[in-house]
């Protein structure tokens, strides 16, 4: 007696992806096959192929290269740059910290509850809205060539000084809105929970929501940082010596663009993997937050 064979049936599809998941969609469209990664590759440098062959071949290239891409001009700015590039990393640096601690305390306090604490509330939406709505290059030269001039005793007269205050007198007002998000995100009945435990209002706040606020707006908070280190090179406005002033010097001494190439070359260098960084953390806080929902 013999038996069917049994037939074999179709290919099993691959798994779906789960929901949120972000790991492969610049490569296949979430198929992470290996067909469809060459595939990306092979399409990317066709397209990066054509592109610099008609750059090369456009009339004006000869031009443009002696004039942006100059080698020897590249080799001799940018050990000069490098060297005055530490004074954007330490105004980065400096203005990092006070934006970290000013921009905290304004979103705490327009997050007061309350009656009493209105007119706390109004300045700090009225400081947030009028940083926000001034360009940042204004700001920092208003303070840079302002401040000096009114001659008060005790305000220094540092160029360098006045540019790091205004940068975070802007960079203050943009996180601490995203403080306030992170804050208002934090379910009330935390709240409720911590004062039925006997915690006063402030420990309430200090306890239980700024740890999570913090915690969960890291990540837009980095790219707000990404932000004021790109800007502290408008501090070349007031004169001070950094990377972009020093280029500007090379620059008019030899009448070639290659110097803004190698700054910008610096700047590409130092902020990619800082925003690759951002998105690895989106990517691990969005599966954390999905491995919470499905216990």
């Amino acid at each position: 007696m013999t038996f069917p064979q049994p037939t074999a049936g179709p290919p099993s599809a691959p798994p779906p992806a789960p929901a949120g998941y972000r790991g492969s969609r610049l490569l296949g469209g979430g198929d992470a096959s290996g067909r469809n990664v060459w595939v990306a590759v092979v399409s990317t440098l066709v397209f990066l192929g054509v592109a610099a062959i008609l750059i090369v071949q456009s009339p004006g290239w000869p031009e443009v290269k002696a004039s942006f891409f100059d080698g020897a001009e590249f080799r001799y700015s940018l050990p000069r740059i490098l060297s005055k590039f530490g004074r954007n990393v330490s105004i980065f640096c400096i203005a990092e910290v006070f934006v970290l601690l000013f921009a905290l305390l304004l979103a705490v306090l327009r997050s007061l509850p309350g009656p009493v604490f209105t007119p706390l509330r109004l300045l700090s939406a009225a400081y947030t809205d009028l940083f926000r709505g001034l360009p940042t290059i204004l700001v920092i030269l208003l303070l840079g060539y302002g401040m000096p001039a009114l001659e008060l005793k005790g305000i220094p007269n540092s160029d360098y000084v006045w540019a790091i205050v205004a940068l975070v007198l802007v960079y203050s007002a943009y996180v601490a809105e995203v403080y306030r998000a992170g804050i208002q995100s934090v379910h009330p009945s935390q709240v409720a929970a911590a004062r039925s435990l006997g915690l006063s209002r402030w420990q309430s706040m200090r306890h239980v929501v700024l740890p999570q606020a913090v915690r969960r707006v890291v990540p837009p908070l980095l790219n707000d940082f990404i932000g004021l280190q790109k800007d502290s090179a408008l501090v070349a406005f007031l004169g001070v010596t950094e990377g972009l002033q020093q280029a500007t010097i090379i620059q008019g001494s030899d009448f070639n663009f290659t110097p803004f190439v190698a700054l910008a070359l610096v700047y590409v260098v130092i902020t990619i993997p800082q925003a690759r960084l951002v998105d690895r953390m989106i990517a691990r806080d969005q599966r954390r937050r999905q491995g919470g929902a499905t216990l």
